[in-house]
């Protein structure tokens, strides 16, 4: 290792396509799929900057280092200079019972940044990825449901991803609370400067990243980044991305908010954070 490098440790993890954890260690540590700042996949795919719009962050891809083989974590994170924080993001981490534990095992002084929005909004954005993919599939009311309007299928990752609540009691097993940040995707997208000063001032980074970084395109309907203020090219989002959304009846989407209340509820209990989804 050459002097001055030290290895970087940050992980991020995100429910697929709209939930994410970006998790960064107070030491400095493991990091893998770097995207400073702002969250790779949440929400409905806001674009990220191949490289650091933030100084004092670094990025680097390279495989998910705590899904498979985790006594090889730290070879599979990149190195960065002293002073730097690197950031890692991972679709899985969030909702994979292990990671909590290989984690804690490698960096217990992690820190988490939880990117959530409404389970109802971000389970129809899921399906209509994974319908742009695989032409055919059911319509969402076959696969949310079962037996027509019964029971809500839970067995569904769609669905399942959206139980906050559930997924953060395991992670909760192994960190403490102050170790969280959780951002609202919705704020995301309406005041995307706003909420990532919070994630500045969470990893004890100077307000780097203002509103001057960020650009609003009308046509998608989400902001667009700007790699400095005075940047004629602004960095939005790719072809794929930011897709319309399916019509789903009123009655299905009204019996998923149901469905998800209480769990929302329990979450905003658990975080001190009220989302106003319901």
């Amino acid at each position: 290792m050459e002097k001055g490098e030290r290895l970087g440790y940050m992980l991020t993890c995100s429910a697929y396509s709209h939930l994410g954890i970006w998790t960064v260690p107070l030491a400095r540590g493991p990091c893998c799929d770097s995207r400073p700042m702002i969250c790779a996949r949440q929400p409905a795919s806001l674009p990220t900057p191949d490289t650091p719009l933030h100084p004092k962050t670094g990025s680097r891809k390279t495989a998910d280092p705590f899904c498979a083989q985790p006594e090889d974590s730290r070879s599979l994170m990149p190195r960065t200079l002293d002073g730097q924080i690197t950031m890692e993001k991972t679709p899985s981490y969030f909702v994979t019972r292990e990671v909590p534990r290989r984690i804690h095992s490698m960096s217990p002084d992690t820190k988490l940044i939880v990117v959530v929005r409404n389970p109802v909004t971000r389970a129809i954005s899921d399906y209509a990825q994974t319908l742009s993919k695989t032409p055919g599939l059911p319509s969402f009311r076959a696969l949310a449901f079962r037996h027509g309007l019964g029971p809500v299928d839970t067995a569904w990752s769609a669905v399942r991803i959206g139980l906050y609540a559930q997924h953060l009691g395991n992670w909760l097993h192994y960190f403490p609370l102050s170790r969280f940040l959780f951002v609202s995707g919705e704020r995301l997208v309406s005041d995307p400067a706003g909420e990532v000063g919070r994630v500045q001032d969470f990893l004890g980074l100077k307000r780097v990243v203002t509103d001057k970084h960020f650009y609003f395109n009308t046509t998608k309907g989400f902001p667009c980044l700007k790699k400095a203020p005075e940047s004629s090219r602004p960095r939005c989002l790719g072809k794929s991305k930011g897709r319309p959304h399916p019509r789903v009846p009123k009655a299905v989407v009204q019996r998923l908010q149901d469905f998800y209340r209480p769990f929302n509820l329990k979450f905003y209990q658990m975080t001190g954070q009220d989302f106003g989804w319901d």
